[in-house]
């Protein structure tokens, strides 16, 4: 396995951009036609409106789409995944070539000449693209149930990528709503965005789109009559569960725990039991407790490339790169923390290199292949098999499990502290741990009891970042097992939490407007 990363010069490729966007897939129709000039264009070609609401889901998993080939951290959604985690506290990795997240570990993905920024900025405006194509095509008063469907699964996908878009290139909502965000491209200007360019609009203004698009996607979906064929579309109780999140953000913990409710009233969905949780797992999105996520087949160019997907870089028994030293380790504090009673304690390696969740199989191949202790247990390989190169794994994005933590951080921080500790109790001493109690009997203290159990429960699964963003946390890693170099103690605040806009999107969008405050130097190494 050849490592290739550091044989290319980020700022010699082109890429999409919002100014110059000659490379994407579809062009927007623009907003001058009429309702019936899109009834009639989606009645002459009704395959259309559906590949590309195809297109939509299967921008979340793509090899190579912004760069090219030899960039293998090139995988859409889950580059986001593993790049936010990689800047955090919970997710220990090394300062080594095999490693194709490093640079965030390290920080020097903060300059807005290097491509990691690029690569966030240009998968999302991407599949934005692919989104206000439907919502182009599409009349918003249709009585077409399908096309009902399809133009709900637009609206909250482009929630989402707006959501992810504002937690990276801006501090949290609360407190920074006036500070400038990201430019909001729909339909209604993406024919002006890309011909003269587009500034960046407010994070309160970005929220209001969010939050507009998740309201009209979750009325569509109320009335709606079409079923989902699988869980890469999203449904009611997917809906209502983004738009929880973007409430928690927002601090509108009514709002966030009404939502969250719902979700879990909407959904089929069942949290893992402990059994389920006894072996490494969290490769398919027909478990039960799974709500929506990326289905990947064995066909798909991620997969076939051998070494250029999720479980590659995730993954510790199978064939990939973390396979061969870019290992993911967990905090050695928040491990720590872990009671033994906890079945999620066998997601990792222990001090020892043991994890009582492994087969004989599997433990033997994690001692030959030198797995170090904590190592991460809790993504397994592709039909169980030991060191498959076959890397067909689903990703999650979202688990029933999260909607009940975020109902119990609402329900506390909106006044009834009581039910938020309930609520958690419930959930970890039901699913994860029989000896489980929570002891805070303050909002604060709840709040707190459910962040360290979002650590644990959605490990890997990209959520450490945005937590840290939103509780206003900074990156502390004192303690956690980083190298000496890699160990920070960022506040809250600082302009290295959030990313520049790239230096590409700001050549060639003359309305971007200024960037965010550009670092000066990489964080300074502390002493744990």
């Amino acid at each position: 396995m050849k490592n290739f990363k550091y044989t290319f010069i980020a700022s010699a490729l082109a890429a999409f951009t919002l100014v110059g966007c000659n490379d994407l897939d579809t062009e927007p129709l623009g907003s001058t036609i009429t309702a019936d000039q899109k009834e009639a264009a989606v009645a002459a070609n009704p395959e259309r409106i559906k590949a590309s609401v195809t297109a939509m889901t299967s921008a979340f998993y793509n090899f190579g789409k912004i760069f090219d080939e030899s960039y293998h951290n090139d995988l859409g959604y889950p580059t986001i995944m593993l790049w936010t985690d990689s800047r955090g506290t919970d997710l220990v990795s090394e300062d080594i070539g095999y490693n194709w997240f490093s640079m965030a570990v390290t920080y020097e993905d903060a300059n807005y000449t290097y491509y990691g920024t690029r690569l966030i900025w240009s998968t999302i405006y991407k599949q934005l693209n692919t989104v206000n194509s439907v919502t182009a095509m599409l009349d918003p008063e249709t009585e077409d149930e399908q096309l009902k469907f399809y133009l709900a699964q637009a609206y909250a996908i482009r929630a989402f990528d707006y959501f992810t878009l504002a937690q990276l290139y801006q501090h949290t909502y609360v407190g920074n709503e006036n500070k400038p965000c990201v430019p909001i491209i729909t339909e209604e200007n993406a024919d002006a965005a890309g011909s003269v360019g587009c500034k960046r609009n407010t994070v309160e203004e970005v929220y209001t789109q969010i939050l507009t698009d998740l309201n009209n996607a979750i009325a569509i979906l109320e009335n709606c009559d079409v079923v989902r064929e699988d869980k890469r579309y999203v449904s009611l109780d997917v809906a209502y569960g983004i738009r929880a999140r973007v409430h928690l953000v927002m601090n509108k913990w009514a709002e966030a725990a009404s939502d969250a409710k719902n979700a879990i009233k909407n959904s089929a969905a069942t949290p893992y039991g402990m059994d389920d949780l006894s072996k490494p797992g969290f490769s398919d999105i027909n478990d039960a407790s799974w709500m929506w996520g990326i289905v990947v087949a064995e066909t798909d160019r991620p997969v076939t490339s051998g070494i250029c997907n999720f479980p590659s870089h995730m993954g510790s028994l199978n064939y990939g790169y973390a396979s061969v030293g870019a290992w993911r380790c967990i905090n050695k504090e928040l491990f720590t923390s872990i009671p033994a009673s906890d079945v999620r304690k066998g997601w990792w390696l222990d001090e020892t290199a043991y994890s009582p969740n492994l087969s004989n199989e599997e433990a033997e191949y994690a001692a030959e292949a030198g797995c170090p202790p904590y190592t991460q247990m809790k993504f397994g390989c592709y039909n169980d098999e030991v060191y498959t190169s076959t890397n067909a794994n689903d990703i999650p994005l979202m688990r029933i499990e999260e909607m009940y933590l975020i109902q119990a951080e609402a329900e506390a921080m909106a006044g009834d502290a009581a039910a938020g500790a309930a609520t958690l109790e419930s959930l970890i001493k039901t699913y994860r741990d029989p000896n489980y109690s929570c002891t805070a009997t303050e909002a604060i203290g709840v709040q707190e009891a459910v962040w360290n159990q979002r650590r644990i429960e959605l490990w890997g699964e990209g959520f450490s970042y945005g937590d840290l963003m939103r509780l206003k946390k900074g990156v502390d890693r004192r303690g956690a097992g980083f190298a000496a170099h890699l160990i920070f103690n960022i506040p809250a605040g600082d302009k290295t939490l959030i990313y520049p806009i790239p230096q590409a999107e700001m050549e060639r969008n003359p309305l971007i407007g200024e960037n965010n405050p550009l670092i000066d130097a990489l964080p300074t190494p502390v002493t744990e």
